[in-house]
């Protein structure tokens, strides 16, 4: 009999000690899950953020919206790491971890916000269209204007100086207001903006001018050039007022903006919540288990 109760004690304490090996093992799988998970989540963090920084700085439509769309698939799937290594961390019962965790969770929230109003404004590319327009089809309208110009003859040789005179003004007049194009495409601020919009409706108004004083100036002979001059003036005027239209959206300013303050601050708190999430999880091991 006291043998058998000898037998069966020792069976019970070989079980139970293979059942707490069991028990080890398993929680350090998990352990080696979870912190997986965070080098895995500290990895994707980084290049949602690169691909989102990417989709501000390209340089056509197309590449803003590939890397765009790139960021957000990325983020989903960062949402998606988050959830799976929540559920491990519950299940290892590592409470300060879960702490770390949802420090993150909250940040990113926030960064996303951030995120999706910056790939908006990005994808629009307002200022990179102005810029194309104020370097393309303004600038050739211009030097249509110019040249339509270049080709009027005066309607006697006494008015020849006046004929180049205005010719000259109406030019520099069209050159003031692709002067002024450019830093109103690249400013952010409305007053300034109205500034050089009201600079350039006074050069708009010289030049018309001009040509309404060429009229009776020209010979018969060159009142097509003044005609078509008239009407390169026009198609300028008209695709300025586009520009202008486009550079107010600033959708291009206002991305780099938030890229580089707020959710610049944002992306900073995100990478420190995972430094310390993984340094936590670190620490977790042999150490902090113990054999029932």
């Amino acid at each position: 009999m006291r043998v058998l109760r000898a037998f069966l004690v020792g069976v019970f304490a070989v079980a139970t000690l293979g059942c707490g090996r069991e028990d080890v093992n398993a929680t350090l799988q998990k352990v080696s899950q979870a912190r997986e998970l965070a080098a895995s989540l500290t990895v994707q963090f980084t290049m949602t953020s690169d691909a989102a920084n990417r989709a501000v700085m390209a340089d056509t439509d197309e590449a803003s919206v590939e890397f765009a769309k790139e960021s957000r698939e990325v983020s989903a799937a960062v949402q998606k790491n988050v959830e799976q290594l929540q559920a491990t961390l519950t299940t290892l019962g590592y409470a300060d971890e879960e702490k770390l965790l949802a420090g993150f969770s909250k940040n990113f929230a926030e960064y996303k916000r951030l995120d999706d109003s910056v790939l908006g404004l990005a994808v629009e590319n307002t200022n990179l269209k102005a810029q194309r327009l104020a370097f393309g089809p303004a600038q050739d309208a211009a030097n249509a204007f110019r040249d339509a110009l270049k080709t009027l003859t005066p309607a006697s040789p006494a008015d020849a100086w006046h004929v180049e005179a205005l010719s000259a003004s109406a030019v520099m007049t069209v050159r003031e207001i692709q002067v002024l194009q450019g830093p109103h495409i690249a400013d952010a601020d409305e007053a300034v903006m109205t500034r050089m919009e009201q600079q350039m409706a006074t050069s708009q108004t010289a030049a018309r001018k001009s040509l309404d004083a060429l009229g009776p100036l020209v010979a018969p002979a060159s009142r097509a050039s003044l005609q078509t001059a008239s009407a390169a003036l026009k198609r300028f005027m008209d695709l300025n007022a586009q520009l202008i239209a486009l550079s107010r959206r600033n959708t291009n300013v206002h991305s780099l903006m938030l890229s580089l303050d707020e959710k610049r601050k944002m992306t900073l708190a995100c990478q420190d919540n995972l430094r310390e999430l993984q340094a936590a999880l670190a620490k977790r091991g042999y150490s902090g288990i113990r054999e029932r």
